[in-house]
């Protein structure tokens, strides 16, 4: 239990780290531009940082409340569109819009309805292959998914989304010449981390596991 007064910042642990209350845990994730299908067959478009991905399966979080949510639970094709860290400008223009009309009370303050989220973000649409939701041009990297569970999470708002990656499209400058491998050297991700922007840093290392090595 924490006795400590509300406001105040408890002293150093043991360890010499201090124990305090963020009030958010975004320490660090890739973002996502999700594109999906609205019930009159136009497409939203939204900006996740909560995504991780485990073999052809992309775990998503993302708030209960927001039309991505209520898309996939009808339709459960999506695209998922990783830009680059120079694309961040777009991604923070998405960031205030929302799909729903109207604006749910749990958005965030300045959040407003926007039914164009591509034009108001400076972002083009370009056709996925399988699926019906576009793509996010000029993303280096994009997947072709199909939500196979969509679930609450345990505080009731926000859902949980696994989705079956079908397709994989990478931008040839960030593939590894004559294969399938992806040239972490050549790609970076834009990474949110405590609501800012970052890119990688460069490369310290690589896994026993890499199938490319540097020499």
């Amino acid at each position: 239990m924490d006795t400590a007064p509300a406001g105040t910042l408890p002293g150093p642990t043991a360890g010499g780290h201090l124990r305090i209350k963020p009030s958010i845990l975004y320490f660090g994730t890739p973002v996502v531009l999700v594109s999906t299908e609205n019930p009159d067959g136009t497409f939203n478009l939204a900006p996740l940082s909560s995504a991780w991905a485990l073999g052809r399966t992309v775990v998503l979080g993302l708030g209960g409340d927001g039309q991505t949510a209520d898309n996939l639970a009808a339709r459960p094709e999506l695209a998922l569109s990783l830009p680059a860290p120079e694309q961040w400008p777009a991604v923070e223009r998405l960031a205030p819009l929302t799909g729903r009309h109207p604006v749910p009370a749990t958005k965030a303050a300045g959040c407003r309805f926007e039914p164009d989220k591509f034009g108001a973000a400076g972002l083009t649409p370009e056709p996925s292959h399988g699926i019906r939701p576009p793509r996010v041009a000029g993303c280096p990297l994009q997947l072709e998914a199909r939500a196979t569970r969509v679930r609450p999470g345990t505080t009731g708002d926000f859902v949980i989304v696994e989705a079956a990656v079908a397709a994989v499209h990478a931008d040839p400058r960030i593939v590894v010449p004559g294969t399938d491998h992806v040239d972490p050297g050549a790609w970076s991700p834009l990474v949110y981390n405590f609501r800012h922007y970052f890119g990688l840093g460069p490369e310290l290392g690589h896994s026993y596991r890499t199938q490319t090595p540097r020499t």
